[in-house]
């Protein structure tokens, strides 16, 4: 495996929010436009203690998943934990780990710099180790939600066929009614 080319977006914290997400954009359209991979991965992000850096990590992810989409790359998505474990082995390894196992992995003379451009590449590295398989799991999943609506539309056709003949006489007759009637003319 082979890292052709990282880098980080960095915008100014006291810059407003749309002009942010602005660079984070273009930038994406600049990467996505030049290297036009197959897929493009992108941090999953929940909440737990600090919502304002989930919040700003998810917008960005946003507009980069935004970029992929008008370039029709599929996006898929990958959890914080989910990197980890994938890359050390650990779902709860540190940042340092993480950048030693990326720099061993990709076999590269120096680590990566600054911190977010391992976790870019363990991300990138993620995707490519589960990637496949989770790919497969959808297809297997899409295949399954198929034959189950076929399934279901071949019980609903059966049903229908063995529904009796409402158009020839109008409404089906009262069963009840009718062997009630029998049951009078018995006695």
């Amino acid at each position: 495996m082979t890292a052709l080319d990282v880098d980080v977006v960095r915008t100014p914290t006291d810059m407003d929010l749309e002009r942010r997400l602005l660079a984070v954009y273009t930038a994406a359209c600049q990467w996505l436009d030049t290297h036009q991979p197959d897929v493009v991965a992108i941090e999953r992000v929940f909440a737990q203690n600090q919502v304002s850096t989930a919040m700003g990590t998810a917008q960005a992810g946003g507009v980069i998943a935004l970029a992929a989409g008008q370039r029709d790359v599929p996006v898929r998505f990958h959890t914080p934990s989910e990197v980890k474990a994938a890359v050390t082995g650990s779902g709860r390894a540190d940042k340092a780990q993480v950048t030693a196992m990326v720099t061993r992995i990709l076999g590269m003379q120096t680590t990566p710099r600054p911190a977010d451009a391992a976790d870019a590449l363990a991300l990138a590295i993620c995707h490519c180790w589960r990637g496949p398989m989770a790919e497969r799991m959808m297809a297997a999943q899409r295949q399954a939600e198929d034959a189950a609506a076929r399934h279901r539309e071949k019980i609903a056709a059966a049903r229908e066929r063995a529904a009796p003949n409402r158009s020839a006489g109008g409404a089906a007759p009262d069963r009840t009614a009718a062997a009630t009637a029998g049951e009078r003319r018995g006695a």
